[in-house]
């Protein structure tokens, strides 16, 4: 057989093992992977009915505690509803997670598949340009993840905290509408650590579920005695406020240098270029939601004020 054969051999051959899932009685075709993270895989799919593209995200379990933590984020998609916060278009589990040792079962989420991609993949192209975002852009993307992240907060009949947004997290839809995504780390805002143990496996959680670079300081070290809120996201608000100016978090230039990025943020120090086009009250704000003790930042209603000041002074200027 010659080469050419058994190349259109082979290209048939992918094309015929492409896999397919169904999910409640609707099968869907994966396209291509889009990503993954510690937990899990997103893969582009096409329902082969309506040839709409989705993203599936597959969550592997390997006990049934990862079977009840895959199960409370697709909960938390279900409770969820609002323009910010991405919607869950269909769930399902397959196999059988137990006490049997190597017992695997996988979640299966549908979600809508933004292609404009993440804010995140929008800012290195930004940035591969170096071409700033403007002032008024910068505040109206903002504003919409704030709305997303207040409605989390003041969520009834508990506030939660999303405790891994970053830029990465944030999808954009049709018209560079943010959308928060990955509910994976959501859980209840108030944490009360009760000695060295309650502490001990919050920080183990954390350095698990929450981007180093975004993680807010009392999450590195948390202290025997103490409260967590929901200002763990106000940090990790700002560090996406210096990344919408400056295309990155400010202690992601730290991790990439191999710098300790606990002792960076401790220190309470910004990095603000020598050189930029930003106004110091747009520095200010970042450093607002940006403080390093818990107790002195603020919480997203106030946060929300500011930067509406913000923005109508954004819109005086011609």
């Amino acid at each position: 057989m010659n080469t050419l054969g058994l190349s259109i051999i082979m290209k048939m051959g992918c094309i015929c093992s492409k896999e397919s899932i169904n999910i409640n009685g609707i099968k869907y075709l994966v396209k291509e992977h889009l990503g993954e993270g510690g937990f899990s895989t997103v893969d582009l799919v096409e329902n082969t009915s309506t040839r709409k593209l989705y993203a599936l995200k597959r969550i592997k379990c390997h006990s049934i505690d990862d079977q009840k933590i895959a199960m409370q984020e697709i909960n938390y998609y279900k409770k969820l509803k609002h323009p910010n916060i991405i919607g869950l278009i269909d769930s399902s589990f397959k196999g059988s997670a137990d006490i049997v040792v190597n017992a695997t079962s996988e979640a299966f989420l549908v979600l809508p598949y933004y292609s404009l991609g993440t804010l995140h993949d929008y800012l290195i192209v930004k940035s591969f340009a170096k071409n700033y975002l403007e002032t008024k852009e910068i505040l109206r993307l903002f504003s919409e993840i704030c709305q997303g992240v207040k409605y989390l907060h003041n969520f009834n009949p508990e506030p939660l905290a999303h405790r891994d947004l970053k830029t990465s997290n944030v999808c954009l839809s049709q018209g560079m509408v943010p959308v928060l995504m990955d509910l994976g780390s959501c859980a209840p805002a108030k944490v009360q650590v009760c000695g060295a143990q309650d502490a001990q496996k919050l920080q183990d959680l954390a350095a698990e579920r929450c981007s180093m670079t975004y993680r807010a300081p009392e999450l590195f070290h948390v202290e025997s005695y103490c409260v967590i809120d929901q200002r763990t996201d106000i940090w990790s608000l700002g560090c996406i406020m210096y990344a919408l100016c400056y295309f990155k978090s400010p202690f992601d230039v730290v991790h990439e240098r191999g710098d300790s990025v606990n002792l960076a943020v401790i220190s309470g120090i910004l990095p603000f270029p020598e050189e930029t086009p930003f106004s110091e009250s747009i520095h200010d704000f970042m450093k607002f939601m940006l403080q390093v003790n818990p107790s002195e930042r603020p919480f997203i209603d106030t946060v929300i004020e500011k930067l509406q000041t913000l923005r109508n002074e954004a819109e005086s200027v011609i």
